[in-house]
């Protein structure tokens, strides 16, 4: 378990390594009082995220060079084939629940800090 620190927020996250992991995702998981967010370490450029199966709405935040690069916010779960993709570039991506970046005044360009 890992923390990552936006605007002296800090989020308890799973952190996410594989690609098995990261297709899975949140899907079918909700958080809890162990984690409040998930991070997801990629290869750096474009990526894109959807909300296939999620149990609840989230923000995606993209991280490029420890920086908030891109927010989609309150993104829905989506039950079908045909989900909205959510696009980015950043070699790292952390979903938080829907609302948090309105809750906690995180904005594009905000510097991000990981502890282990």
């Amino acid at each position: 378990m890992n923390e990552v620190k936006i605007n002296n927020n800090l989020f308890n996250v799973i952190t996410v390594l594989t690609e098995k992991d990261i297709q899975e995702g949140m899907m079918g998981k909700k958080f809890n009082d162990k984690f409040n967010g998930m991070l997801f370490v990629m290869e750096p450029g474009q990526h894109s995220f959807w909300m296939k199966n999620c149990e609840i709405s989230l923000d995606i935040i993209f991280i490029k060079d420890m920086k908030v690069s891109v927010i989609h916010k309150n993104c829905p779960p989506c039950r079908d084939e045909n989900c909205q993709n959510y696009p980015g570039e950043g070699d790292l991506i952390l979903e938080i629940t829907g609302g948090d970046c309105d809750n906690y005044d995180i904005k594009e360009g905000d510097s991000v800090y990981i502890e282990a």
